[in-house]
């Protein structure tokens, strides 16, 4: 069964930074692709950014270029999104997914599994 399991949310004040993890198990996903999506209260499911496991290629929504990164721990099956200079405005629940198509896709329907959300919240 596969599972995606997000940590390392919390409360921060603007300006800090904050890394989730998504610890994932089940299957083999090197032939896969890791995004990150954020959902705030009353908006819609976001792309933050994705990643492909096996070369690590990334790409990010425009808002949060130059502050996020993502980064992936082949041996621990993990995925890492590094936050820095938080905003107010990117508080939301954070999202790890996976897909299998062979290109990083912003597009939350193409993605095939999903964690459970983990709440990141910055404080002004």
């Amino acid at each position: 069964q596969v599972q995606l399991v997000e940590s390392g949310g919390g409360l921060v004040q603007a300006g800090g930074s904050l890394r989730l993890s998504c610890a994932a198990s089940g299957r083999t996903f090197s032939n896969y692709h890791m995004g990150w999506f954020r959902q705030a209260p009353g908006k819609e499911r976001e792309f933050v950014g994705a990643t492909s496991w096996a070369f690590g290629r990334t790409r990010y929504a425009e808002s949060v270029t130059g502050r996020f990164t993502i980064s992936r721990d082949i041996a621990k099956n993990t995925v890492y999104l590094q936050m820095n200079s938080l905003k107010p405005e990117d508080t939301a629940v954070y999202y790890c997914a996976a897909t299998a198509t062979i290109a990083v896709v912003p597009t939350s329907g193409k993605y095939d599994y999903w964690g459970q959300g983990t709440q990141v919240t910055v404080s002004a």
